[in-house]
């Protein structure tokens, strides 16, 4: 596509970032060839949260990139005010861009007397101004059945399959953590023509799980243990270890989302795991930094823009994973 055609077919789009990931933000816009937007999200001296765009936004097709990851509550209150701000500036339509959907582990009532957080989100979401949603893996799938807008739901798939095919090494199985995951892992077995295993996970608190058994066989294998997220790591290190003491040869995990909270950077530490590879759908702190040459990063950056684009030209979405 030559500059003209790319200035012709990107026109009134606009791209605005909170404080929750602006360096992936930047990169979707170097990506597009279009600056970023002009806007100020900063804080009153009591903490309230205050918001100034820079620039006409009226007619403009926005899009507002900020995952709502820890700080939680902080960078949830940020994109329900900067839609309520854009809406009000008179933006022909507002995209709320979630890399991670935060509040996604609460989708159903497991148990008595919890709500269903996933569902509220998305109400409050809607209710402030998003005509629609684009976000990456979510938690559970059905999430994009809370909405009465159109969400797209793209995939880290393509990035992270692409990073372990050219690892180019022999004998490798990709694992399933548990059996919500199989249909995720059935496509990286697919992708790499590689056979698969399952670890029988169980959950018996918010936070903790019971590894029991594999199914499969990864004995003399080297391992892929593929999920969407890691928060404290305590279910992905237990199924490193049993595929260990299973027979398993070097151990790779690969994740979308790298929440990587609690105790989660002592576990991956001392855990068997050879590398962990995650995406930067959310930003990594300096701490999980120290884990040194076993964590690498990989950019979702492009596969971000491009399903921007496509929206933004009204093109077909799906078709980036056929």
């Amino acid at each position: 596509m030559d500059e003209k055609s790319r200035i012709e077919t990107l026109n009134n789009i606009k791209i605005f970032t909170g404080n929750a990931n602006p360096a992936l933000t930047e990169k979707v816009c170097q990506y597009l060839s279009i600056p970023l937007g002009k806007a100020d999200v900063g804080r009153f001296p009591d903490g309230e949260i205050d918001v100034k765009v820079d620039e006409d936004v009226r007619g403009a097709d926005v899009f507002i990139i900020q995952p709502t990851s820890p700080p939680v509550n902080e960078n949830l209150a940020e994109l329900l005010i900067m839609m309520d701000c854009f809406q009000r500036a008179s933006a022909a339509r507002i995209t709320a861009v979630l890399p991670y959907y935060g509040y996604a582990r609460k989708d159903r009532k497991d148990e008595g007397r919890v709500p269903i957080t996933a569902k509220l989100v998305a109400n409050i979401i809607t209710k402030a101004g998003a005509d629609r949603l684009l976000t990456i893996d979510l938690h559970a799938a059905q999430i994009q059945g809370f909405f009465d807008i159109p969400v797209d739901h793209i995939f880290a798939f393509p990035v992270l399959s692409d990073y372990f095919k050219d690892l180019d090494l022999a004998d490798f199985v990709v694992v399933s953590p548990d059996v919500g995951g199989i249909k995720i892992a059935r496509s990286y077995s697919r992708k790499l023509d590689i056979r698969m295993a399952i670890v029988d996970k169980r959950r018996i608190g918010p936070a903790e799980t019971v590894v029991g058994f594999v199914i499969g066989d990864v004995k003399g294998k080297n391992a892929i243990i593929i999920d969407d997220l890691i928060a404290t790591a305590g279910s992905i290190c237990e199924a490193a270890r049993v595929l260990k003491e299973k027979g398993a040869k070097d151990i790779y995990v690969g994740a979308t989302h790298a929440v990587l909270c609690g105790p989660a950077i002592e576990r991956l530490s001392n855990s068997p795991i050879k590398e962990l590879v995650v995406t930067d759908t959310i930003p990594m702190s300096e701490h999980a930094r120290t884990l040194g040459s076993k964590l690498k990063i990989l950019s979702i950056a492009a596969l971000l823009g491009e399903a921007i684009k496509r929206i933004h030209t009204n093109s077909s979405i799906s078709s980036m994973f056929t």
